[in-house]
């Protein structure tokens, strides 16, 4: 052992602290299981915390306020245009991740969790290595790997800090209101954070390299969004791809290729928003008996094992669906094997949103999917122009549509689009994972008039016994 280190004895070592990471730290802390979490960031929280979820929701809501301000005045109500002001916003958002923060460290310390702050690497299946201000070895019973993901670049233009080529990282530090921003995806994070810009008051481009945004959302629930975001984006280029991008001090040139018209553009600023890579290098993963698919992610079961028998893998690093809350479960279900409970992780319906205005949730099995698997479905759909709700806060281009299979009756997917989206799609959830019929969503008595009585009057359309829609045919 070198000079100055010293070994830390530990039952389960969690690399990441993440929500992925801090989940499984304080499941294992409430078994009773000696817990040690190292991070690279001084407190626990990860990229969702501090430079992703919470932030870029945050500026969303902001978002959200000024559109509902600039709308008021077709109900009597008129404001002066909305006015940004961009510190007072950056320090609304910094205050907000830090308090949650700082909740987050309290609940560690508590818990009697270690918390450490440096890079771990494995040495072995059983000890790591942190580095940091005075490097240490962790001797451990197991560990959990929550090491998370990273935004995918551009080929041959890398991410630098402060540049005008950003991540969603960089667009999250608002450095500046760009006059005119390109964002380059469809997926959530460019749609999320275009919207913001768009907002605040910037011409925004997007390219999408293939024929459709929000691919796995079905159509139906992203018309409506898409409606708006051609209003508030400047243009939206569909099968475009980036050729090159060259930046300079004041700006990037951008080559196109594809059907856009025009092949060659300045911006100031460009967003990337192209997918992510697991981060499972250089922390030692070869001295160890974990394997990694083609991509680097890591292989698990349903418990959360990989191919090491005492070192167990949660989050982004481990692929598929990129979400917090998944992470969190997948969390727990690792923390609980380890402690000798039988789970697994074994959920029918992982709900995903997409938090623009109007928002987009799903979950369960969409009705494209249900086409492409060739499974029998009956798809009901509510109209927000029947909700007494929807029409009074002036968002009835929103609908609520169930998926159900019509011969068990089975409730199998969910999608919502439409103002508080996100805050109702949990009934779907729990609709799937009990087995519910089209029927026990219907009979459930909802508030009058709510948003949420919408996914009450779509099951009941199966039945034929909706209220404020004719019934439909069968």
């Amino acid at each position: 052992m070198v000079m100055g280190e010293f070994t830390q004895e530990t039952d389960l070592l969690v690399v990441g602290g993440g929500p992925g990471g801090y989940a499984a730290a304080f499941r294992a802390a409430d078994l009773g299981l000696d817990v040690t979490m190292v991070d690279t960031l001084a407190e626990p929280g990860g990229v969702c915390l501090f430079t992703g979820c919470i932030p870029s929701k945050t500026l969303l809501y902001v978002t959200e306020l000024m559109h509902d301000a600039r709308r008021s005045s077709e109900m009597g109500i008129s404001f002066s245009d909305p006015r940004v002001d961009l510190d007072m916003l950056r320090g609304w958002k910094d205050k907000v991740v830090a308090r949650l923060a700082k909740g987050l460290a309290g609940l560690t310390q508590r818990r009697g969790i270690l918390y450490l702050q440096g890079k771990a690497t494995f040495e072995d299946s059983s000890h790591a290595r942190v580095q940091n201000s005075g490097s240490s070895h962790i001797r451990f019973k197991h560990a959990i790997i929550a090491t998370g993901s990273r935004p995918r670049p551009l080929p041959g233009a890398p991410f630098r800090p402060g540049g005008r080529i950003m991540d969603s990282t960089g667009a999250l530090e608002l450095a500046d209101v760009p006059k005119r921003l390109l964002v380059v995806g469809g997926g959530f994070v460019g749609l999320e954070l275009g919207s913001v810009y768009a907002s605040l008051g910037s011409q925004v481009v997007l390219v999408e390299d293939n024929g459709q945004l929000m691919r796995g959302i079905d159509r139906d629930l992203s018309g409506p969004l898409l409606n708006r975001l051609g209003d508030l984006f400047e243009s939206i280029h569909y099968n475009t791809r980036i050729e090159a991008a060259d930046e300079d001090d004041s700006g990037v040139n951008v080559t196109f290729g594809g059907e856009i018209e025009s092949k060659a553009q300045r911006f100031d600023r460009v967003l990337v928003s192209i997918g992510r890579l697991p981060n499972s290098e250089e922390i030692g993963l070869e001295n160890t008996r974990v394997r990694t698919d083609e991509r680097g992610f890591i292989t698990i079961d349903r418990q959360q094992r990989t191919t090491d028998e005492k070192i167990f893998a949660v989050g982004d690093v481990t692929g598929g669906a990129m979400l917090a809350h998944k992470a969190m479960h997948e969390g727990k279900v690792a923390a609980e094997v380890i402690s000798g409970m039988a789970s697994a992780f074994d959920f029918q319906a992982v709900p995903a949103v997409l938090y623009t205005d109007p928002q987009i949730a799903v979950c369960g099995l969409s009705e494209e999917e249900a086409k492409k698997r060739g499974i029998k479905v009956r798809t009901t759909r509510f109209p927000w122009s029947a909700s007494g709700r929807a029409v009074s806060m002036g968002v009835s281009s929103g609908m609520t549509k169930v998926i159900i299979d019509p011969d068990s009756q089975r409730v199998l997917g969910m999608g919502i689009v439409g103002r508080e989206a996100g805050e109702m799609i949990a009934e779907g959830v729990l609709a799937i994972e009990m087995g519910a019929l089209a029927e026990d969503v219907s009979l459930t008595i909802h508030p009058h008039p709510t948003l949420s009585e919408a996914e009450e009057e779509a099951a009941g359309a199966f039945l034929g016994s909706a209220i404020h829609i004719l019934p439909q045919k069968k």
